[in-house]
C-alpha cells in the first residue's frame, strides 16, 4: 500500500483547535500539506488558521461538533469543495468526566460516547467516500492507551476508547477484504500534556491530572504524520504506553494492583476544583485553545517511539536484544562434558 508524500496530501484534522489536533495540523502544513482544521471553538480554529497561513501554508476552516454526523459530513465535503480531494482523515475530537462511575449520569456517559467513540465512527462514514474516490488515502484515529488498559475514575472515557479499537479493527478487515488501498490507523498515546485536564468535567472536588509521567503534544504529532505517509496498524506513543501495554499482556491482575496503589491518588491535584466549573463536555472552553497544558514539569523524553518509526532500526534493536540475551542465558546455564 503506497500513501502519498505529506507535501502532496490534502488532510482533514478534526479535533483541531487545541492539544494533538493543533499540534498535528501545524507540522502537516509545515510539511506542505493543504490543511482543513475543524472543532467546535470558532476562536481557537481561526487563531490556527492564521498561524498557518504565516506559515506559508494553506488551511481551511468548519466548526463542527462531531456528536452529530451531518456536521461530521460537512467537514469531508468542505475538503473536497475547497482542495479537490481528501487524502488523510485525522480524527483526535474528545472529552471526558473523571468521576467514580456511580456518580456519573447516564446523559454525561452517553456524551462521552457520543464524542468519543460515535464521533470517530461518524469521521470514517464521512472521509471513506472521498478517500474510495481516490482509490488510496489513510484514516488515523487517535485513540488512547485506555483503549488497551482502562484506568479507575474514567469508565465512560474508558468504554469510548475500547469501543474506538472494535470499531477500528472491524474496518480495517473489511476495507483489505475489498480490496482498498486505505491504511486505519490507531494512534494510542498515554498521558500526554495537553489542556484536556483543564477540559473534563470533573466530580473529584480538586482539578484531575493524568498517572505522571506525561510526554508532549509533539510526539503524538509525529506518529500521526508518520501514519499518514506510512501504513501502521496501531502506534503506542511513550515508552510508559508500551510496559504498560506488555504489562496488561502478561497479567492484567498485576495491573488492577498497580491501579489500585496509585490510580485513584494520581489522578488527583491538589488544586480545587468544582463540580460546577466550566468544562468542554457540551461546548468548547476557548481560553484551553493552545497546544500545551499545565504539566511541563513532569513531562520526561520517549526513546521507543523514534524505534517504532524506523522498522530497520527496531528489528535490529530486537534482534540484539535476542541475541544478547541468549549469550546470557548461555553463560549462565550449565555447561555438559566436553
Amino acid at each position: 500500500m503506497q500513501l502519498k508524500p505529506i507535501n502532496q496530501q490534502v488532510v482533514a484534522v478534526v479535533g483541531a483547535s487545541s492539544g494533538i489536533g493543533r499540534e498535528t495540523a501545524l507540522k502537516f502544513a509545515k510539511r506542505g500539506a493543504k490543511v482543513v482544521v475543524s472543532a467546535r471553538s470558532d476562536s481557537g480554529l481561526l487563531s490556527l488558521v492564521e498561524e498557518i497561513q504565516r506559515l506559508g501554508a494553506e488551511a481551511t476552516a468548519v466548526v463542527a461538533d462531531v456528536s452529530d454526523f451531518e456536521q461530521v459530513k460537512a467537514i469531508a465535503d468542505k475538503t473536497v469543495a475547497v482542495y479537490g480531494r481528501l487524502d488523510t482523515w485525522v480524527h483526535v475530537a474528545a472529552t471526558g468526566i473523571l468521576a467514580p462511575f456511580d456518580k456519573l449520569t447516564p446523559e454525561e456517559f452517553k456524551r462521552v460516547i457520543d464524542v468519543n467513540l460515535n464521533g470517530q465512527a461518524y469521521g470514517a462514514m464521512a472521509a471513506l467516500p472521498h478517500l474510495k474516490q481516490e482509490g488510496r488515502g489513510a484514516l488515523v484515529h487517535v485513540s488512547s492507551m485506555e483503549g488497551r488498559r482502562s484506568l479507575p475514575l474514567q469508565s465512560a472515557y474508558s468504554s469510548s476508547k475500547h469501543g474506538v479499537e472494535g470499531f477500528l479493527e472491524a474496518l480495517r478487515v473489511e476495507l483489505k477484504h475489498e480490496g482498498w488501498q486505505i491504511s486505519v490507523t490507531s494512534v494510542k498515546p498515554a498521558v500526554i500534556n495537553t489542556p484536556y485536564y483543564n477540559n473534563v468535567r470533573t466530580k473529584l472536588g480538586v482539578k484531575p491530572t493524568g498517572i505522571p509521567p506525561y510526554y508532549q503534544p509533539s510526539l503524538v504529532a509525529d506518529a500521526i504524520l508518520y501514519a499518514a505517509e506510512n501504513p501502521t496498524r496501531d502506534f503506542i506513543v511513550g515508552d510508559v504506553g508500551r510496559i504498560l501495554d506488555l504489562m496488561q499482556r502478561i497479567s492484567p491482575e498485576l495491573v488492577d494492583s498497580l491501579l489500585l496503589l496509585i490510580g485513584f491518588s494520581g489522578q488527583r491535584t491538589n488544586e480545587p476544583k468544582s463540580e460546577d466549573a466550566s468544562d468542554n463536555l457540551y461546548a468548547p472552553i476557548p481560553e484551553h485553545d493552545r497546544v500545551e497544558g499545565d504539566f511541563t514539569n513532569l513531562v520526561i523524553p520517549s526513546f521507543t517511539d523514534a524505534l517504532a518509526m524506523n522498522p530497520p532500526l527496531k528489528w535490529g534493536a530486537l534482534a540484539a536484544a535476542v541475541v544478547g540475551t541468549a549469550f546470557v542465558l548461555g553463560g549462565l546455564l550449565p555447561k555438559g562434558d566436553v
